[in-house]
């Protein structure tokens, strides 16, 4: 079963991080038969030099797509899919690191599930400014996902992999503002297309104090509304669900940066061995 990975990659990030996920996505126990990056506008010179030495070093493995303007991350991956060669691809960010595993995992999952269209998995999630790490948990089983979808994302995007006919289907990834993965999700299920987790970590993911700084503020909860209100049009999730999730998560948008961090690795992740709930 031959798969694409899929990566976009813009201006603001760090070479270092680039170079060590595009290595982690090459030292597997199952290669990639393409790894297409989408540059999402200009990058900096840093990053180029990244990109082109990865290029040679892993020709003809690597076909870069390059965009005149960044157009954010759903546009990206977007165009990104439609440049992918093969029937299933495997997402990947830019500064995480697939462990070296993932691949083989993940690809020999769907050959023995033929009915399911994509599948996640757990992610570590690390911050190099201390020494702590959390384990971020998704739920189990095709029903309790779609139940769980209602209410919160119940993927890791950044651990996804999918057959690629199921998601075009499903209308591709569109331009929805934070919620780029989400909305796909929900519209994959919406049409029927079956989504499990693999319970196992399959990547390790940096985050820091900045990520969560980045889920707070007006602007966070203006949108947050406005895709909530999407997916009620849509027949997705009923208007008590509406209320129910609009009011939850503007209470976590406008707690201080540093309580709202404590909530996101204390209540919603878990420390490296412990217990996977029932039903998560």
């Amino acid at each position: 079963m031959k798969f694409s990975v899929l990566i976009s990659v813009y201006d603001k990030e760090t070479p270092r991080f680039f170079k060590e996920a595009l290595e982690s996505v090459v030292e597997q126990t199952r290669k990639p038969d393409e790894i297409v990056v989408v540059k999402d506008g200009k990058i900096n010179d840093g990053l180029e030099e990244v990109l082109q030495t990865f290029e040679r070093e892993n020709d003809p493995l690597v076909k870069i797509v390059p965009l005149e303007k960044n157009g954010g991350l759903g546009e990206a991956l977007r165009i990104g899919v439609l440049h992918c060669s093969h029937p299933v691809i495997a997402r990947m960010d830019s500064d995480d690191i697939s462990l070296p595993h993932r691949f083989e995992t993940q690809i020999d999952y769907l050959k023995t599930h033929e009915d399911v269209d994509l599948v996640g998995g757990w992610i570590s999630e690390f911050d190099e400014n201390d020494s702590r790490r959390h384990t971020r948990t998704v739920p189990m089983g095709y029903e309790t996902i779609r139940r769980r979808a209602r209410y919160r994302n119940p993927l890791n995007h950044v651990s996804v992999m999918f057959r690629k006919q199921a998601v075009l289907k499903s209308g591709n990834y569109q331009t929805c503002l934070w919620n780029e993965d989400y909305y796909l999700w929900i519209r994959m299920l919406s049409r029927g297309c079956r989504i499990e987790n693999i319970p196992e970590v399959l990547l390790d993911v940096r985050t820091g104090k900045g990520m969560y700084r980045r889920r707070g503020g007006r602007d966070y909860i203006m949108n947050e509304v406005k895709f909530q209100r999407m997916i009620l049009e849509s027949g997705f999730i009923s208007r008590s669900e509406f209320v129910f999730n609009v009011s939850s998560r503007t209470f976590v948008r406008v707690l201080p940066n540093d309580v709202r961090s404590l909530i996101y690795t204390r209540m919603l992740r878990k420390k490296p061995g412990a217990p996977q709930v029932a039903g998560e």
